[in-house]
Order: C-alpha cells, then structure tokens, then sequence
C-alpha cells in the first residue's frame, strides 16, 4: 500500500480513540510500515471548526496539534502551490475546501486518504477504510 493520508476526521477519531474508526485502520496505523501523513490543510480545518464551535471534540488536537503528530510518529505535508491548483481544478461538485486539498495532495504525492467519506474517492483520489 502507499503512504496513507488521513483524512481530518479519521485523524481525530484515531487521536481521541473514537469507536467510529474502523478495525482495519487501526490496525494499519499500528503496522509500522510505510509512512502516515498529515496535511497542514487538517489543522487549518481543526482550528477553523474548534473556533465556531463546531467540533468540541477536537479542541484538545488544535491545542496540540503538532505534538500529538509527533507523538504519533506521523508526517507533517505542507500545502504547495501544485496542491492549490490540483484541488481548485478538481472536477466535481464537492465545496469543502478541506476535502478538495486532502484529496488533491493524494492524487498528486500518490497517497491513499484514510477516511470513510465516499465524496473524497469521487474527487479522484484513493481512499482506505476496512
């Protein structure tokens, strides 16, 4: 399998050990094998949701964002200027702009989304959930 990319809520529920996640990523996250990414695009959506008060469970990953990554041993993927432009010409309805750059930064670095959103895989990018 490639390198994963979590998507922000997978990221979440793996961090704060949330049910929803399914068995066959946890065990994937726990084989130490090939490298686990998250988006910078993840954290700008944490931060933005936590300060609406949309996401209360979170709140505790926008104040440790980068800590809780390291702990964990995943990679940090900075937004380029070829992400932004893949994720604003991709086709398709989708208007979540957190989504469109998790997907673009996929298709474009070859990695597979964890996330049990089927909109992601409809912006064209590999996703994973078992």
């Amino acid at each position: 399998m490639n390198g994963l990319l979590f998507d922000t809520h997978a990221l979440i529920w793996w961090w704060n050990d949330n049910p929803l996640l399914s068995q066959g990523v946890r065990r994937r996250l726990l084989d130490p094998s090939g490298s686990i990414y998250v988006s910078a695009a993840s954290a700008w959506e944490v931060a933005t949701k936590v300060r609406l008060g949309k996401w209360a469970e979170a709140e505790e990953a926008a104040e440790l964002f980068e800590s809780l990554c390291d702990r964990n041993g995943f990679e940090l993927l900075p937004v380029s200027v070829a992400h932004g432009l893949l994720a604003g010409a991709l086709p398709g309805e989708h208007r979540d702009p957190f989504d469109r750059m998790i997907a673009a930064q996929a298709i474009h670095d070859d990695l597979v989304v964890i996330t049990r959103d089927p909109a992601l895989a409809a912006l064209g990018c590999a996703t994973f959930w078992e």
